[in-house]
């Protein structure tokens, strides 16, 4: 990344190679500002949904900039990369989810831009930024991203903070699901209608590993992979290893992320005696190919998680091939309703989830019956919503 001086609007982006033109002879090339709460270096599937189509958008010749809230207050203001201009802005408090950052107000007042795209719902970074765009009449559009919560009490007020947000989101150009399921909970939470939302799929890429090490099957290497939160339910595989290794004594579980979960993930290999058969930690953005590699020495994969609307990391896997095993709930339903995973009971104790993690090392198959979509496709689709919501201006 390079950083740069702070203009007010973002400079031209150069043309990149990865992607190819999006929708040639369209109208002039339009220029995009992504808020999104997060962005990389931090880890998460909003953060790879919006540089994976962001960049694609920027090498066809469109204008992407990346609004973004820095809560650690350290890092360049103004970078490039991507052929996208990234613009982040204070948030406090440091360590929690629910941050402010009221930069993100000024930031959407000044900013050139043709629209706005909220990327995310959670933080209350979209409602400012959204009250923006309606006090400067600039067309946005919101795609939820949902997601879970480790909070009990947090999950409980989802309902009245859904509620409290739909009056903008009513307010909306136009309205993105990641899928189905999301479209349906967020029509009724929010009180518009079903054929108001567009479901646009998340991508699946990962780079080729040049040299992925082969499965061993006398030493299976489980993957439960997802940020470290509780409610993303790798303390449910590490509780399933025991059951696991009577059966297969050469099992390991690589915990795949990295979040405020990790010591107390820590802390339950060791107490159930398996600390040597459990690693667990992340791998950092920009190692695109170590990840590859990583998965790609996986027997499984799992993610047995309360919620996911469209998992980015379940999408990475199965375009590796590789046989995934989540709960059957939330968006992982369509998921296995297309053939695309194996699943356990949200309900299940560790030795149904052995015996279920046992039955897909047994399997061996991907099953995976149904396409998957790509970023490009994607890319193309939220350019065909851009494209309607500015048709006019």
């Amino acid at each position: 990344m390079t950083t740069l001086a702070a203009p007010l609007a973002p400079a031209p982006p150069a043309p990149a190679p990865a992607g190819t033109p999006i929708e040639p002879g369209e109208d002039r090339p339009l220029r995009i500002l992504m808020v999104a709460a997060r962005y990389l270096p931090d880890m998460g599937g909003i953060e790879t949904h919006v540089r994976e189509v962001g960049r694609r958008l920027a090498a066809a010749g469109h204008a992407v900039t990346v609004l973004t809230a820095d809560r650690t207050r350290a890092r360049p203001p103004v970078e490039a990369a991507d052929g996208m201009l990234i613009r982040r802005v204070p948030a406090w408090p440091r360590g929690r989810d629910y941050y402010w950052a009221p930069g993100i107000w000024r930031e959407v007042m000044r900013a050139d831009c043709d629209l706005l795209h909220v990327q995310g719902c959670h933080t209350l970074v979209p409602p400012l930024a959204m009250l923006a765009a309606l006090r400067r009449r600039l067309p946005f559009v919101i795609t939820f991203h949902s997601g879970g919560h480790s909070s009990s009490l947090r999950n409980r007020l989802r309902g009245l903070q859904w509620a409290l947000l739909g009056g903008l989101v009513r307010r909306a150009t136009r309205r993105i699901a990641v899928s189905r399921f999301e479209a349906d909970l967020f029509s009724a939470r929010m009180r518009f209608p079903r054929d108001a939302v567009s479901v646009v799929s998340n991508g699946a890429q990962l780079p080729a590993a040049k040299a992925p090490a082969a499965a061993d099957p006398e030493r299976p290497l489980i993957v439960s992979i997802g940020r470290l939160e509780r409610y993303k339910g790798h303390h449910r595989a590490i509780e399933a290893m025991p059951d696991i290794l009577a059966q297969r004594p050469g099992a390991r579980l690589r915990v795949l992320g990295e979040g405020p979960y990790q010591q107390a993930l820590t802390e339950l290999a060791d107490r159930l005696g398996i600390a040597d058969r459990v690693e667990i930690g992340g791998v950092p953005p920009a190692e695109r190919e170590r990840l590859a590699a990583l998965l790609g020495s996986a027997a499984l994969v799992v993610l047995l998680s309360e919620y996911e609307a469209h998992p980015v990391a379940v999408l990475e896997a199965l375009a590796l091939g590789l046989p995934v095993l989540v709960t059957d709930s939330t968006g992982f339903m369509e998921m296995a309703e297309e053939g695309m995973v194996a699943t356990v009971r949200p309900a299940a104790g560790s030795t149904e989830i052995a015996q279920a993690v046992l039955a897909a090392l047994t399997d061996n198959r991907a099953g995976r019956a149904a396409p998957l979509p790509d970023w490009q496709d994607c890319a193309d689709r939220l350019l065909a919503v851009y494209r309607s919501a500015t048709k006019g201006r």
